[in-house]
């Protein structure tokens, strides 16, 4: 059975959550090579900013679900 590609889009996530720095953490994620979306992560905020790579076109999002299932959906085109 292959691994949950959703699972290691979560763990990536809450890696962002658990940095103990005060820094903005930036995640790129890639489909063969190809990048399709750029997460940050603000934890003064609690927020994270999702930016589609092709559309230049951002989000935001307080849900870690929320922004897992959004990147799940840019890596399956």
């Amino acid at each position: 059975m292959k691994n949950s590609q959703l699972v290691a889009i979560i763990k990536r996530l809450e890696a962002m959550i658990d940095a103990q720095d005060n820094e903005i953490q930036v995640r790129r994620f890639e489909k063969e090579g190809n990048e399709r979306c750029v997460v940050s992560y603000d934890s003064s905020s609690e927020m994270f900013d999702l930016t589609e790579t092709g559309a230049q076109q951002g989000y935001e999002f307080d849900d870690i679900d929320l922004v897992a299932m959004e990147i799940y959906e840019l890596l399956q085109d």
